[in-house]
């Protein structure tokens, strides 16, 4: 299993799930069994985020590939935004 073709699982069974709230999902890695993903849109900012990747999106996977073990979500920050950020910060010092 690559993390091409988890990609593609994802976008087609997961993200139009998710659309339906304005939302979607991304795969940010593969490891061991474990996939990373995070949630975008809608579901990036939504305090249920959690508990879609555990009852929607782990289910999903888990039923598609029997390889996946566990999803977990990806909460890390992209450095574009930690970049955009720090220039935001030095202009209004």
């Amino acid at each position: 299993m690559t993390l091409d073709e988890i990609s593609r699982v994802v976008e087609e069974k997961v993200s139009p799930k998710l659309a339906e709230h304005f939302g979607g999902a991304l795969v940010t890695g593969w490891e061991d069994g474990v996939v990373y993903v995070k949630m975008t849109g809608a579901c990036g900012k939504c305090p249920s985020a959690q508990d879609t990747i555990e009852n929607v999106v782990k289910e999903i996977l888990i039923f598609e590939i029997p390889e996946v073990k566990d999803v977990v979500l990806d909460t890390s920050i992209s450095q574009d935004l930690i970049d955009m950020a720090k220039k935001m910060l030095n202009k209004e010092i």
